[in-house]
């Protein structure tokens, strides 16, 4: 079962690695995020034909997650210019060898992760002990929390950007006035429900390596610290993050 769902990975990133050359810019990476996760899920199912209270939780859960984001990010990147993150990944390449270094650092990184996050939804398939138990109750209600901070962020970013008025300025009503990274919190806090979700007995919690791999990715690496970089010399945002926290909503301006 998991070496299926790797080798259905590999070849959607190898998919993803052509169009990004016929485009012309490795950002497009990006929008296969959210599908790959939908990959897996239905990769899981079409292999097991589990039909599991957990199984098809979990189904629905991803489905409604990964297509949303991914039409999200494929409106908002599919016609724009390569994103600086990896122009700048160009750069540090120079001009040998510039297909095998993009194909290895950034679709295939991308795809071992992804594998890892998505643990918790491969081990729902492949598990045959499935129970439905409260703390899975309770992972849907945590999901539903975060798929409403994620989209609702990226809703109220996208409005706030059409506005020409807002050119320049900085969103910071609505939840990006509890969080400067709601759409970021809501997508760690999902995948903290659907390990929930995934949990069935004690020995499942090593699938608690996939929220702590998308918090840590989110907080640390690949999300906040690169907006937070590229704001940090205004003023603006400097008395934004004096009054707001940066990941966890509710708890001020000393709060991570």
């Amino acid at each position: 079962m998991y070496w299926t769902v790797a080798l259905a990975l590999l070849v959607y990133f190898i998919l993803w690695f052509i169009i990004s050359k016929i485009k012309g810019k490795y950002s497009l990476v990006d929008i296969a995020w959210g599908g790959g996760f939908v990959v897996v899920a239905w990769t899981g199912f079409l292999t097991t034909f589990s039909v599991t209270t957990q199984s098809i939780t979990i189904l629905i859960l991803v489905t409604l997650w990964g297509v949303r984001l991914f039409w999200h990010l494929a409106r908002r990147n599919w016609n724009k210019p390569e994103d600086y993150r990896y122009v700048n990944m160009r750069k540090r390449w120079g001009t040998k060898l510039v297909n095998l270094k993009a194909f290895l650092n950034v679709f295939v990184l991308q795809g071992v992760l992804l594998f890892i996050i998505a643990l918790p939804i491969t081990h729902s398939f492949a598990n045959e002990t499935a129970t439905f138990a409260w703390w899975q109750i309770l992972g849907i209600v945590i999901w539903i929390i975060g798929f409403i901070f994620e989209v609702g962020g990226d809703l109220q970013l996208e409005n706030f950007k059409k506005n020409p008025a807002n050119k320049g300025k900085l969103l910071t009503s609505g939840f990006w006035s509890v969080t400067r990274h709601p759409n970021y919190f809501g997508e760690a806090l999902s995948w903290w429900g659907v390990f929930l979700v995934a949990l069935t007995q004690l020995t499942d919690l090593w699938l608690i390596t996939s929220p702590i791999a998308i918090t840590l990715l989110l907080l640390f690496i690949s999300g906040v610290p690169l907006l937070e970089k590229k704001y940090q010399d205004r003023a603006d945002f400097q008395a934004y993050a004096n009054k707001t926290s940066k990941f966890f909503p509710f708890i001020g301006k000393k709060g991570l």
